[in-house]
């Protein structure tokens, strides 16, 4: 395994503080019509809100296999139950955040894995508006509720 070398803080052109030295990627899962949502441990950067697993991308990383790795760190889940389908940018110019939205078997398990996350829940795409969402989430779930709908 390769060192991590992605995590701290960048300041990019969107005047913003992002966490991820190479950008950060996060993966939506995608099961019928309901999506897996983490609620954030309160310590964490913006905690206390709902979002997808999700963090820092390593230099050697492509985007799925960030994802997917802070997919089983935080909340344990078997590779062998996804199917990535497409992958959504929130491009700043010098930082980004890639989305990938994939699809899981009915056999995909996932749970709290580490004091970074209070609870995961499947939710209906279309009452994730009712959660206090991670604030970059909330701006790109109207985005990403599009693309879902139109897979």
């Amino acid at each position: 395994m390769s060192a991590r070398d992605g995590d701290g803080w960048i300041h990019c052109a969107c005047g913003n503080k992002h966490w991820g030295l190479f950008g950060a990627a996060g993966l939506l899962l995608l099961r019928g019509t309901h999506i897996l949502v983490q609620h954030r441990a309160p310590w964490v950067h913006n905690g206390d809100t709902w979002g997808i697993p999700g963090g820092a991308r390593d230099s050697h990383e492509s985007v799925v296999e960030a994802a997917m790795r802070e997919a089983q760190e935080e909340i344990g889940i078997d590779p062998v139950h996804i199917r990535p389908l497409q992958t959504f940018t929130d491009d700043h110019g010098s930082w980004r955040y890639d989305t990938v939205i994939a699809q899981v078997t009915d056999q995909l398990v996932a749970h709290e894995l580490n004091d970074e996350s209070h609870e995961v829940r499947w939710v209906d795409i279309d009452q994730v508006d009712e959660l206090t969402l991670h604030p970059s989430f909330e701006k790109t779930w109207p985005a990403l509720k599009g693309l879902i709908k139109s897979l």
